[in-house]
């Protein structure tokens, strides 16, 4: 009777213990990808040259997915920050939001300038919707500007989650109490 009283309160203190161990509910990264398209009024009438968007006009959602899709649709209208300055590279809070996120961007690098083509690539951090902020990668292109400004723009995350070593922990130690209480056992019997 001793042993099983014993083996109870080991049990009782082992969950005790991973209760104690396990973190509590924590809001998590954001994973997914989000692209969006409009127009985009630049500081001069040649790509080659452009040194920043002035305005930004009718940018929508193009595709979603990840942990966007049940917040944003596609065709949702953007909101976006102008001037964006990416020459020098400017952080610029709050580039863009939608659905309840919000893209704040770090930095960017001028990855092509031409008089017809402009790619730009960078970082910055996504946050929203009760997910933690999330350190994110972006590129923005652009086409014609005679044309209006033609833009398209990606952001996406892939956040790896840290692992969790508190439960793995107790379990060990439930495990190790229940042996040496076997052990026991088998040494009185």
């Amino acid at each position: 009777m001793k042993i099983r009283n014993l083996f109870i309160t080991l049990v009782a203190t082992a969950f005790a213990g991973l209760g104690l161990a396990t973190p509590q509910a924590q809001a998590s990264q954001i994973n997914g990808a989000i692209t969006f398209a409009g127009g985009a009024i630049f500081d001069t009438n040649s790509l080659a040259t452009a040194t920043r968007v002035n305005t930004f006009e009718n940018v929508s959602v193009m595709s979603r997915d990840g942990d966007f899709a049940p917040f944003v649709n596609v065709g949702d209208a953007v909101s976006t920050t102008a001037p964006y300055i990416f020459v020098p590279s400017t952080p610029t809070p709050a580039l863009w939001s939608v659905g309840g996120f919000t893209f704040d961007l770090a930095n960017s690098v001028v990855v092509l300038q031409t008089s017809s083509f402009l790619a730009i690539t960078g970082s910055g951090t996504i946050s929203g919707n009760g997910f933690d902020a999330t350190p994110g990668t972006w590129s923005f292109t652009s086409q014609s500007p005679a044309a209006g400004g033609i833009f398209s723009f990606s952001a996406g995350s892939n956040a790896q989650g840290v692992p969790e070593g508190g439960s793995t922990v107790a379990l060990l130690g439930l495990g190790l109490a229940g042996v040496a209480l076997l052990r026991r056992k088998a040494a009185c019997a």
